[in-house]
């Protein structure tokens, strides 16, 4: 299987990543890549870039080094009722949008399986959430046979973080399952980098021996091929509302 597509990773403008916004997508167009997604935190996690970081992304062009580059936010999620940080005023400069649980930005108690589930099930009919990320994590477990349907019910992508094999461990089991339900249910699923550095962009390799592992279908593999990305893009982002872009895609 072949990824075209890394769409979440990470910038200096993260403060914890290393990397340029430019330094990212000359690594994709290496890599030979079709696109990438720029998907600095949110503004509620330590060392986030502020809100106008956001609203001003629609400076950075669609096309760089003929690399198609999605202007994103991995927004944090704060609460067990499904509210995130993301600004709506700034969502107007955005192409893609991943929702994510970090610890840091959530309440401190400790959360019960129906609580997470119940958040999870909020983001799924949020329309202004692309993807699910790195939801397997052990200390947010959730009831994945309810969910992950509704995922797909809402055309929200499924992540394989590639990440989770390198800093979450624990829970790789968990996303094991989670690709498991997805095959059964037909969900969509995106395998990203999760790059916090410019090295990382591209590389895959745990995330697809897992998905061979599963034999799963490829056609759910929804950033495995160019028309299938960006039949998803046409119907889910804005991004081709762009005129110079549909001259040159």
């Amino acid at each position: 299987m072949n990824i075209i597509a890394d769409t979440h990773m990470h910038t200096i403008a993260s403060t914890h990543a290393y990397s340029t916004l430019q330094e990212m997508v000359h690594a994709a167009a290496g890599k030979g890549l079709y696109a990438v997604a720029i998907t600095d935190h949110g503004v509620n996690i330590p060392g986030a870039p502020g809100t106008w970081y956001f609203h001003n992304l629609r400076v950075v062009p669609h096309t760089i080094e003929g690399v198609l580059v999605l202007r994103g936010e991995e927004t944090n999620i704060i609460d067990y009722e499904g509210n995130t940080d993301l600004d709506l005023k700034d969502f107007q400069s955005l192409d893609w949008v991943i929702a994510s649980i970090h610890d840091v930005c959530m309440p401190e108690e400790r959360p019960t399986i129906e609580a997470v589930t119940n958040l999870w099930l909020q983001i799924a009919k949020n329309p202004n959430i692309n993807v699910i990320g790195h939801s397997g994590l052990v200390e947010y477990p959730y009831d994945y046979e309810a969910v992950i349907p509704e995922f797909g019910r809402n055309g929200k992508l499924v992540e394989l973080n590639e990440g989770t094999f390198l800093v979450r461990k624990k829970s790789v089991s968990n996303c094991k399952t989670i690709m498991e339900l997805c095959k059964k249910h037909n969900v969509p699923i995106v395998v990203n980098t999760d790059s916090h550095f410019s090295t990382q962009v591209g590389c895959f390799e745990n995330s697809l021996k897992l998905l061979d592992e599963l034999d799963f279908p490829e056609e759910l593999v929804i950033n495995s091929d160019v028309v299938r990305f960006q039949t998803y893009l046409k119907q889910y982002s804005r991004v081709f509302s762009d005129p110079l872009l549909n001259t040159i895609h």
